[in-house]
């Protein structure tokens, strides 16, 4: 019997926007943006980034800079400004001593997910991740849970729990997987999706939450 946590990234373990603010200023500064290219870019990456973007950037405001240099100073920047509290850090290490098996399951690029799990640390703490950009699918599509559960070295069948923010993609996909939910209450909540099994204002209290759950 194992125990399965499946955890979302962005805005669940990791504080995105603050990191996007701090990382929009700093590409900014160092290619000398006007305030209209910085303002774009503030609202085209709000929910998500990819390269793509940059390429649009570039040919709105007709930057020298290639896409290409222009993602990866923005991978470099967010991967430097992201921030994972020492208290989670401290509570995923506390779940991995208690025999719990830890997943990441997050929508996003690639390289600038996975540059994020490495510069806060929660690389070292986790058993396995999928990326959306992986394989070109997104949550709340029940194969990147199922993914995530196979790169822990889980099998599915045998249930777990996914904790995030995001009401659609994180519970209710979710739900479809057959896993048990937490949510981190904050975004709306759609009509007609149904309840998560429990609902924090922080993280840690999911974390405590599984830590205090009973084997089965």
């Amino acid at each position: 019997m194992h125990r399965l946590a499946l955890f979302d990234l962005d805005g669940t373990l990791a504080d995105r926007q603050s990191a996007l603010s701090d990382a929009v200023t700093g590409l900014s500064r160092s290619r000398a943006l006007s305030p209209d290219a910085e303002q774009w870019l503030r609202t085209e990456l709000a929910d998500r980034a990819n390269a793509a973007d940059f390429a649009r950037l570039r040919e709105a405001f007709d930057l020298k800079a290639s896409a290409a240099d222009l993602w990866q100073e923005y991978v470099d920047l967010m991967a430097a400004a992201v921030t994972c509290r020492p208290e989670v850090l401290e509570g995923l290490a506390r779940l991995r001593a208690a025999a719990w098996t830890i997943g990441i399951v997050t929508n996003g690029a690639s390289d600038i997910q996975r540059a994020k799990l490495a510069g806060t640390g929660l690389a070292s703490l986790v058993d396995g991740v999928a990326v959306s950009g992986d394989l070109e699918i997104r949550k709340p599509d029940r194969r990147l849970f199922e993914l995530g559960a196979a790169r822990c070295g889980v099998s599915f069948a045998e249930g777990g729990w996914m904790i995030g923010d995001n009401p659609t993609g994180d519970i209710g996909g979710g739900h479809q997987a057959g896993l048990r939910t937490i949510w981190l209450r904050g975004r709306p909540w759609p009509d007609g999706l149904p309840a998560a099994h429990h609902v924090v204002d922080d993280v840690t209290d999911a974390i405590t939450i599984l830590l205090n759950e009973p084997w089965e």
